[in-house]
């Protein structure tokens, strides 16, 4: 009798062995593909605009008294290492010519002005520096920092399909691959933005939700997200306000930690806003859909509700692709599961995706939405394992 019940002990002993080794596998094969994609992306990393914004931050934070220093360093070291097409891009000399760029390359005062919207990812400038400090050359900091968040961020979403899917190695290899390929996240591995960057701590965002973490530990997440990314507060505060509604739906009661939490939020917000001196809304909509201005502090970003309407509507005739792939996700999470929670998440997530594009209407830019996508499908992709029993390979038997 006590052999009989031994032997169900041995075969899960055996099970738990065979799937172990299988995902130590595929992991050693993830790390070959992502190391591969990872250098393939730096190789044909790109030098845009967005660079001499980082950079200048880079050298204001080491010479904050000398704004002609750190202008004139900033262009200097990137004509080091940018090809000259993509340098001449960035002076604005290629034709049509860019008025706006040619004076920041050439005029300190219209370059300081701009830096303040790069100021404000103090975790991403912070990040910079500490590659800067390591030895890393300033063009060089900016294009690592991206390569190397890619390189996480490909470990995590094999980590996540980990989860998503505990007895599916091969999905789980298949899926991470074919996202790291996918052209959003090959551009955004490539160009000097905060893109990718801010991805990896989403990716952590969505760890967070599939483990169940503590509601402070979520917060420290949250906070790493605004702190990085101060425009994604209204994701942050979102996510609190859907979990104090899920609370409450299921005690009655309002979580005031939850309440606080969103206040600490705020407060990190408009501290960034202040200490960096932002200019506001207004003007980042003005520059980037209206007119790009040389001197900010000249010219008044004016327009009305009519003009920002007239936008709205022609970049929202742009926004087809990913409202039809947003909304097929949670439409797919809403036929797979009726959890409460889940369906709730996805809303939010969904939500947020137009927050940002009526504060930041950049419909060509899909890099400023990908991320949301992605953590969209991540939710799909939870539901239907849970719908399915995460498609096992085959039972043993």
């Amino acid at each position: 009798m006590w052999n009989f019940w031994q032997k169900p002990k041995i075969y899960n002993l055996n099970l738990n062995s065979f799937m172990k080794s299988k995902w130590k596998i595929s992991f050693f094969f993830i790390i070959i593909i992502v190391v591969a994609l990872s250098f393939w992306n730096y190789k044909n990393r790109v030098y845009d605009w967005d660079m001499p914004g980082y950079i200048g931050c880079l050298y204001t934070l080491k010479f904050p008294d000398s704004p002609d220093k750190v202008r004139t360093l900033t262009y200097t070291e990137i004509k080091k290492k940018a090809p000259e097409y993509e340098f001449r891009d960035i002076l604005g000399i290629l034709k049509p010519a860019d008025k706006a760029r040619q004076a920041f390359a050439n005029n300190t005062q219209a370059f300081t002005e701009q830096l303040p919207y790069f100021q404000i990812k103090i975790g991403y400038n912070l990040a910079i520096l500490l590659l800067y400090e390591v030895g890393f050359s300033s063009p060089d900091s900016v294009t690592l920092l991206s390569i190397f968040s890619y390189f996480i961020s490909g470990i995590m979403i094999f980590f996540i399909l980990k989860i998503i899917f505990p007895e599916n190695y091969i999905l789980a290899v298949i899926l991470t691959v074919g996202l790291l390929l996918l052209p959003p996240m090959t551009y955004m591995s490539r160009v000097a933005t905060p893109d990718m960057f801010i991805v990896q701590i989403l990716l952590l965002f969505i760890i967070g939700l599939l483990k169940k973490w503590n509601s402070w530990v979520m917060f420290l997440v949250l906070f790493a997200i605004t702190f990085t990314r101060p425009d994604y507060i209204p994701f942050t505060l979102t996510y609190l306000a859907a979990a104090g509604i899920y609370k409450y739906s299921q005690s009655k009661k309002t979580d005031f930690i939850l309440l606080l939490q969103g206040i600490l939020l705020l407060v990190l917000y408009f501290t960034i806003i202040k200490i960096c001196h932002y200019p506001g809304w207004k003007h980042l909509f003005y520059d980037t859909f209206i007119h790009r201005r040389s001197f900010i502090s000249a010219p008044p970003p004016n327009f009305g509700l009519n003009e920002y309407l007239h936008i709205i509507y022609i970049k929202i005739i742009y926004f087809k692709r990913i409202t039809v792939v947003s909304v097929g996700l949670l439409c797919l999470t809403f036929y797979c599961s009726k959890d409460l929670w889940t369906r709730i998440c996805s809303i939010m997530i969904f939500a947020n995706i137009y927050i940002k594009f009526f504060f930041f209407p950049h419909s060509s830019g899909l890099r400023f939405f990908f991320p949301y996508i992605l953590m969209l499908l991540f939710i799909a992709l939870y539901a239907l394992s849970k719908k399915y029993n995460g498609f096992k390979l085959r039972k043993i038997a």
